[in-house]
């Protein structure tokens, strides 16, 4: 069999690196939404899978693993939403979609639900995921007319408490319909933005884009 060639080798080495960064970071993920974050480093290479050595290859300190494991959700998160809005001309159903379809989240991706509502406080004024692109969207509502709102990022407060709240809720009553809840608790917030209850509830009457679940 012939060597490979020479510009073959970064390549494959490259692609091992990810691949087990990868595994840090899904190990780091798993072990986030157990509430095992004061577990050693070997407990979380055992658990990706790889030799100790390779976690100074990626990362310094496990805090620095958990802030990339965390960053690694949201910016999927914010990638899924971006995805599935981008076709929304209405600021206001930008916003209600990706509050709706976050709030069904909770149920139907309980890990990233535990990562999320592990972190809820900083998340809110993160600027990765789901609390810059709300933020954009109160603004781009107020600017469109669609809002009421004379502080957005106290608005975005407000909505924040709410998502974090519902998806408590969801996480400790797995009985109730979280679609349900999702939406009662968007137009809540529409409402509180300065949407009629009419319109408000219009808006969560909207179809969700079929993809939205197709990866759980």
């Amino acid at each position: 069999m012939s060597a490979l060639p020479d510009t073959d080798r970064p390549n494959r080495l490259e692609r091992r690196k990810r691949r087990t960064r990868a595994a840090l970071i899904k190990a780091a993920q798993r072990l986030i939404a157990e509430g095992k974050v004061n577990v050693p480093i070997l407990e979380i290479t055992q658990a990706a899978d790889v030799g100790m050595g390779s976690f100074y290859n990626h990362f310094d300190s496990k805090e620095e693993l958990f802030e990339a494991a965390v960053t690694d959700v949201l910016d999927a998160h914010g990638a899924m939403l971006d995805r599935l809005t981008e076709w929304i001309d209405d600021p206001a159903e930008t916003f209600a979609t990706s509050f709706r379809l976050t709030g069904r989240l909770f149920r139907r991706r309980p890990q990233e639900c535990e990562i999320l509502l592990a972190n809820g406080p900083a998340l809110l004024g993160s600027d990765r995921g789901l609390a810059p692109r709300a933020l954009r969207d109160i603004k781009a509502g107020v600017d469109a007319g669609r809002f009421a709102v004379d502080d957005p990022e106290l608005a975005l407060a407000m909505a924040g408490g709410a998502l974090l709240g519902l998806g408590k809720l969801l996480r400790d009553d797995p009985d109730r319909d979280d679609a349900q809840a999702a939406d009662t608790v968007t137009e809540s917030v529409l409402r509180l933005f300065g949407l009629s209850a009419q319109e408000a509830h219009d808006v969560c009457q909207r179809p969700l884009p079929d993809a939205a679940f197709a990866e759980t």
